[in-house]
This record gives C-alpha cells, structure tokens and sequence, in this order.
C-alpha cells in the first residue's frame, strides 16, 4: 500500500507540474489567436468615465516572447533536474549530493584548523582558548537542544557540567559516546521486586541511599527488596558505569525526586537515547568538543 501511495503521489506532482506549463502554452495561443474587434478609432467600445476609451492595441512582442521563455526554460529545467515526481533529472542533481558536496569541502577547508589539535591530549585541549571556543559552537548546535545551553540538563538529559557520568567521564568515554551514541534502558522492575506496596518499599529504601527524605520502616522493608535491582545499580547502589546504571545514592535524580517518581520507574522503566554523532561530526571535531564537555565538569571558570 506505501509502494502505490508513492507512485500515485510522484505521478500526480508530475501530472500537475506539467498541466500547468502547458495550460500556460495554451492560453499564450489562444490570447494569440484572439481577435477583439475594434472601432474605426481603434478603440475596443469601452469607456470609463464618460471619455476614457480601451485602445485595441496588441501586447508587445517582446512581452510575448519573454512568456515564450519561460515556458521553454521550464520544460528544459524539468529535463535537466528532478521535478516531475520520481524522475531524477539528467544532471543526477539532488539536494542531498549538494549537501555531502559542501560537507566535504568544508571539511577541507577546516581541516588544517583542526590539525593544530590532533597532537594534544583531550586534557590539554580543555584548556586551550581555541579550541574551547570551537567546541562550544559545536556543542550549541549538536548537543544544547537536550543537554541545555549551559550544559546542566534537564529531566530526562544528564548534567555535564558535573561529575555524575553514567557511562564514565574520562576523555576517552566522552569521545566514546559522542561518537557511538548510548542506548539507555531500564526494564520494569514490579514484578520481580514483589508487590505494590513492595515497590513503594524499595522506593523508600533508594531514597535513603542518598538521604533524602522517606519512610525508614518502609526503608528497611524494601532493603531486601532492593536484591532485585542490585544486579544494575549495585548492593551498595552505587550504580555501574560499564551497563550505564545510575548511583542510587547521591542525590542526582535524572527522571525526577520523589517516592512516587521512583515508583513509576520501577513500574514502567525507562529508555533513553542518545544519538550516535560519528555520521554528523569528523573525528576531529568529536575530538575538540569532548575536550569541551570534559573541562565543563573539571576545569573551573576564572
């Protein structure tokens, strides 16, 4: 059924495309053709305002001809560039080629900008004005629409402009994210935690990690509970960088505070993704703004 829309839409742009060019030749023609009889004054018998008479004068030449053009440019560019529904022109022009053109060339023109880098440890680079100055044009426009402007996120997007990382924070696991993208997922848990009033137990119990406020009975209710989520987060809670499980017991909360805010995760779990960037940005590029992600969290402002 997708196959026959997309045919049946190519052809109608088509259909419509090319009505209208010949619907134009037409009444160019029959304009042509036309003759309004006239008056021996040559004057159509028209009058406006007791004395203003239509002349009977022909349009210009040079007018018709322009309309003439036109059409003719019209059939040729239709020939030469994609425009008639699937039809893929004679020069094989697509917006997409000229984009992957101008990328290109632009990676050229920029890559002995980016060379001066290459050398230097991702460490350095955090310090280094320019580079800095690159990598943050280039987190505004990849990285600012989820994590924020200044970097400290919001619900749902991490903070990195501190030093919770859920995948690690050291230069080669930014650079590693950055270019691979990260899938995070938490199943729900409900059922192998027991029941809902065990899963409020467990809820309390994460809330002590970090000593936010909670219910202590309930707490130590859900402390062996909590096994079942020890597997990710740790006995501890503390969380595991190498599967992406956040520590428990600070006081970072990505998907929202609160009893029932952990309740919901247990319920339903969560997944989150965050796009890989290698297809958008060279390794240079993911090498400079990694530089820059890193000193948000390590490098103190003057």
């Amino acid at each position: 059924m997708s196959d026959f829309n997309a045919n049946f839409w190519s052809v109608w742009v088509a259909a419509i495309t090319l009505a209208g060019i010949i619907g134009c030749a037409v009444l160019l023609w029959v304009t042509a053709k036309t003759k309004v009889p006239s008056h021996s004054d040559n004057t159509t018998g028209h009058v406006w305002d007791e004395d203003l008479s239509e002349l009977n004068n022909p349009m210009p030449r040079w007018w018709m001809w322009l309309f003439v053009i036109t059409i003719i440019f019209g059939l040729l560019y239709l020939v030469a560039y994609p425009g008639l529904g699937s039809y893929e022109g004679q020069l094989k022009w697509t917006t997409r080629g000229e984009h992957a053109a101008e990328m290109k060339q632009a990676e050229a023109d920029l890559a002995p900008l980016y060379a001066q880098f290459t050398a230097k440890k991702v460490e350095d680079l955090a310090g280094d004005a320019n580079a800095k100055a690159i990598g943050e044009r280039l987190f505004m426009n990849n990285c600012a629409q989820c994590h924020g402007s200044d970097a400290r996120g919001s619900k749902g997007f991490p903070s990195l402009a501190d030093k919770d990382w859920l995948h690690g924070g050291t230069p080669d696991k930014i650079i590693e994210t950055i270019t691979k993208g990260r899938n995070g997922a938490m199943p729900p848990m409900a059922a192998a935690v027991g029941s809902a009033d065990d899963v409020k137990n467990v809820a309390n119990y994460v809330l002590s990690l970090s000593g936010a406020p909670h219910d202590s009975l309930r707490a130590q209710l859900g402390k062996p509970k909590f096994a079942a989520c020890a597997a990710c987060h740790g006995a501890d809670g503390k969380g595991n960088q190498a599967v992406g499980a956040p520590n428990l017991a600070d006081n970072t909360w990505l998907h929202g505070y609160g009893e029932q805010a952990i309740v919901n995760m247990i319920n339903t779990g969560k997944t989150n993704v965050m796009p890989a960037q290698e297809a958008k940005l060279t390794e240079a590029q993911i090498r400079v703004l990694a530089a820059y992600v890193w000193g948000l969290s390590n490098i103190k402002s003057p």
